[in-house]
């Protein structure tokens, strides 16, 4: 996990003993109060080895919890949770998830442009207060994305007034923490008067990319490259796959499409930390909606770069029938998992 630290971790430990005999008795009162609870989440602290699990996590596995979503007019409510859920991210390795509603990346969220959203959190995580951050509404962060403690839920309102594929995350500090250990999703916004190309599409498909790093381990998800960066998909329509962001995801259960479709992906990566360079291979892209606004609307593209938590709408057509890879051109994170395909039949 850490990286030839050599004589330096040495004397860095030495003078961090140090430090902390002398200062320990007079610092006592000002220190931030930590619960019992994650004392387990930093006991590893150095070692070189993955952090422990947190103790109120060990032995959790919280079932798949259903989104709730209910409308009344241009009122959406909204009720997820916040849980720890076991999920397999590759053969032989399960990571346990911190969670919305048990998939890692979070269920699909799919509203209207105006719609005034509002959103209850049940934080079902016994020992870390959780949050959630709509990268597509404005609202006062303190305010609307606000921690609920755990085993108690908060509700927040806030409009949803620009289209497009938009992130959320828990936004709970260290962020980097919460969305790396699995609190990240999507949400869509439709626009008003839909997109110029909605007559031509045939297939359409939301595609997430995310990445995973050692378990809980903060030092690496800040420091280190990515265990795995997969794809994984979120069912739009009845009858398409929904995923967890596991390696192989979309090789073993491919999207599909007939000759001559005109497809799209609302896609998103959701990071916490990389760059994609989105790529479908053997076709380009007839139009690009970038961050999923119709106002930003580009022709013609070969590969559309999603900066973290960058959207897009992408769309193609098919000519021929075959296995169309799509991928991140940054083909070391393909080594890592980040394809899936698209089987195209006459």
């Amino acid at each position: 996990m850490f990286k030839q630290l050599g004589i330096y971790t040495a004397v860095g430990f030495v003078a961090l003993v140090l430090l902390l005999s002398a200062c320990s008795e007079e610092n006592t009162e000002s220190q931030t109060d930590v619960s019992p609870d994650l004392e387990n989440a930093v006991e590893t602290a150095g070692a070189e080895e993955a952090p422990e699990v947190i103790k109120p996590h060990k032995g959790l596995d919280q079932e798949v919890t259903p989104l709730k979503m209910e409308r009344d007019g241009s009122d959406v409510y909204i009720k997820m949770t916040a849980q720890i859920t076991d999920i397999d991210i590759d053969d032989g390795d399960t990571y346990k998830a911190w969670t919305f509603n048990g998939e890692a990346p979070g269920p699909l969220v799919v509203v209207n442009e105006g719609d005034t959203i509002h959103f209850t959190l049940d934080n079902m995580d016994p020992a870390i207060p959780h949050s959630m951050d709509f990268h597509a509404v404005h609202t006062a962060p303190d305010k609307g994305y606000a921690d609920v403690e755990p085993n108690e839920d908060g509700t927040f309102v806030y409009q949803a007034s620009n289209p497009g594929v938009f992130m959320y995350h828990c936004g709970t500090d260290p962020v980097l923490s919460h969305i790396a250990n699995g609190m990240h999703g999507v949400i869509i916004v439709q626009p008003d008067d839909g997109y110029p190309t909605d007559d031509e599409v045939d297939q359409e498909y939301v595609l997430i990319q995310n990445e995973w790093y050692q378990y809980n381990d903060l030092d690496n998800m800040t420091n280190e490259e990515p265990s795995q960066v997969v794809f994984s998909t979120k069912a739009l329509h009845d009858g398409q796959p929904n995923t967890n962001g596991t390696v192989g995801a979309l090789l073993d259960e491919p999207l599909e499409a007939n000759v001559g479709d005109k497809v799209r992906f609302y896609i998103n990566n959701v990071g916490p930390n990389e760059l994609s360079s989105f790529h479908v291979i053997g076709t380009l892209f007839d139009d690009v909606y970038i961050d999923g606004n119709p106002a930003n609307h580009q022709e013609g593209m070969q590969t559309v770069g999603l900066p973290a938590s960058g959207g897009a709408v992408v769309e193609f057509t098919v000519k021929e029938a075959g296995t169309y890879k799509f991928v991140t051109h940054q083909f070391n994170h393909v080594q890592k998992g980040a394809v899936g395909k698209l089987i195209v039949t006459e």
